[in-house]
């Protein structure tokens, strides 16, 4: 099982341009797209968030049961439902304006142990911001690494919604040591301001970077640097592409039975040469199409193995 802890909300996603453009309602949220593509692909999943109990909130449930994500361990509350609002540039890329006063997921508490069958816990997004929840958490990731359990981090960084910038790094390099896999995109390696060599030294077993287009490239604590190029695609937008990959990567690692800290140490050249072109390969598909729509297990030609 592979539990996905974080938040799930609501994308208001523009039909066209100009910032009056029509809204449509799509469910998204980091961890929440993690949590379907992981179901989608065929990994044992269960969702770890507190959601809310008006329309939204049925609807976001609703998906993760689509895809045979579990849901035992979500929370549920009176408060509305976070919205983002995204803005798709001429190139697909998406940035995102928060609605997040006073919504359910905030008020996330940590439960008393992860469901049973927990090989990893995945961690990331605004759910690592936004208090009181980001404590609690935080909380669950040093809780889980401490128990030995596999934890992936993907800050998935929303300037946004950082309103103390310094703080924030200063928090995320605490957080490593308790991070086996951490997966980062280009913009959140500059913003951030390290190195795959000073993250590693500080806890993780491998540091993933995304480029787009452009491919993936790992980084290892032996030194070792492999990269893929991306696959090439027609993008409607890139919505959920960051979370696709995060879930093909804890997906492949799941197939090679290497969700451990020493399996993922070993993996070598050709496991992860294998599990980065999956991963590309996943998020080609989810660009392909409009929203955070991820790929299906036959919709991947070859697998993760």
């Amino acid at each position: 099982m592979i539990v996905v802890a974080g938040e799930a909300l609501i994308d208001l996603v523009p039909q066209g341009p100009g910032a009056l453009a029509a809204l449509t309602p799509a469910l998204g949220g980091g961890p929440y797209n993690t949590a379907v593509a992981l179901g989608r692909l065929g990994s044992p999943a269960a969702f770890c968030s507190r959601i809310s109990e008006d329309a939204f909130g049925e609807a976001l449930l609703d998906g993760l049961r689509r895809a045979g994500v579990d849901t035992t361990a979500v929370q549920r509350g009176p408060e509305p439902t976070t919205l983002a609002v995204a803005s798709i540039g001429a190139d697909g890329s998406a940035a995102y304006s928060f609605y997040v006063e006073g919504t359910a997921d905030r008020l996330f508490t940590a439960p008393a142990e992860l469901p049973a069958g927990t090989r990893a816990v995945s961690f990331g997004t605004c759910s690592l911001v936004l208090e009181p929840g980001a404590s609690a958490y935080e909380e669950l990731m040093r809780r889980a690494a401490a128990q030995g359990v596999f934890t992936a981090l993907d800050p998935n960084i929303r300037p946004g919604l950082i309103p103390d910038a310094d703080a924030y790094r200063a928090r995320f390099k605490s957080w490593l040591a308790s991070v086996t896999l951490l997966k980062l995109s280009e913009e959140d390696a500059r913003w951030l301001g390290g190195t795959p060599q000073e993250w590693l030294s500080a806890g993780p077993t491998a540091v993933v970077i995304t480029r787009g287009g452009d491919g993936l490239t790992a980084w290892t604590r032996d030194g070792a640097e492999h990269t893929v190029p991306g696959e090439r695609v027609d993008v409607v937008d890139t919505i959920g592409a960051g979370d696709t990959v995060n879930a093909a990567l804890l997906h492949g690692l799941a197939a090679q039975d290497a969700l451990t800290p020493d399996a993922l140490a070993a993996l070598g050249a050709e496991g992860w040469t294998r599990l980065l072109r999956f991963a590309a390969r996943a998020a080609a598909v989810t660009c392909s199409r409009a929203g955070a729509e991820p790929p299906y297990a036959h919709e991947l030609e070859g697998g993760a193995r």
